[in-house]
């Protein structure tokens, strides 16, 4: 814990931009991580999570169980709907249905209790899947809920919701996270990552990984099966 600095909950899922996210809080910010086993096929980048929080030295780190396998819906998450190798039309099979919203809600409650009026999350609308709650229309509506519906900001306690990602390319989020340190051979994106969490190369995130990396001129040290 850092007494001379502000408290920030951090969503961390082990990817690219997640830790990106945290590297740029951490300088400023007592930053609290929060990642989520919601029943995704690659629960691989849970270990990778694990190892940037320790890596970073959060003030604490959790993990919590919320199985959306059940519900299913996703290629993520229903394992009988395969992950796609080729750009789909329209939302892909992948999106998760209100995955963000329900990160976001438990980000929100953690915060809360942490006496917290930051909350971090990577989403980013200019390289990504098309997914609805990645674009900055949501996270407004979402800032503004918030702050409509918890006691700390009824009693004057704003939260913020930052998306410092939200408007880059992949490339200029490598370039960014490389200039403030980022190893990013430690963080896992691929949707069908194997145990060892090595990437497929194929799937929508692999592809994405990959341009950034060629935009950003800088070495993919991504390991492929």
């Amino acid at each position: 814990m850092n007494q001379h600095k502000p408290k920030a909950v951090i969503l961390l899922s082990g990817g690219l931009d997640s830790v990106t996210v945290l590297a740029m809080a951490k300088q400023q910010y007592d930053c609290y991580a929060l990642s989520f086993s919601y029943g995704q096929r690659h629960d691989v980048e849970l270990q990778a999570a694990k190892n940037i929080a320790s890596l970073y030295n959060v003030s604490e780190h959790r993990v919590l169980n919320i199985d959306l396998g059940q519900l299913g819906g996703s290629a993520l998450t229903d394992m009988n709907i395969e992950v796609p190798e080729s750009s789909e039309q329209g939302i892909p099979v992948t999106y998760v249905p209100a995955r963000n919203t329900i990160f976001l809600s438990y980000a929100l409650a953690w915060a809360e209790v942490l006496e917290a009026r930051d909350i971090f999350i990577g989403v980013n609308a200019v390289d990504y899947s098309g997914y609805p709650d990645c674009r900055p229309e949501y996270i407004n509506a979402f800032g503004q809920m918030a702050n409509l519906a918890t006691k700390s900001a009824v009693e004057g306690n704003k939260i913020t919701l930052h998306t410092p990602l939200i408007s880059l390319s992949k490339g200029d989020i490598i370039k960014l996270g490389t200039a403030n340190g980022v190893d990013y051979s430690k963080t896992v994106s691929c949707y069908s990552a194997d145990a060892q969490g090595r990437a497929c190369g194929r799937c929508d995130s692999c592809r994405l990984r990959k341009k950034g990396f060629e935009e950003a001129a800088i070495s993919d040290p991504t390991l492929y099966y």
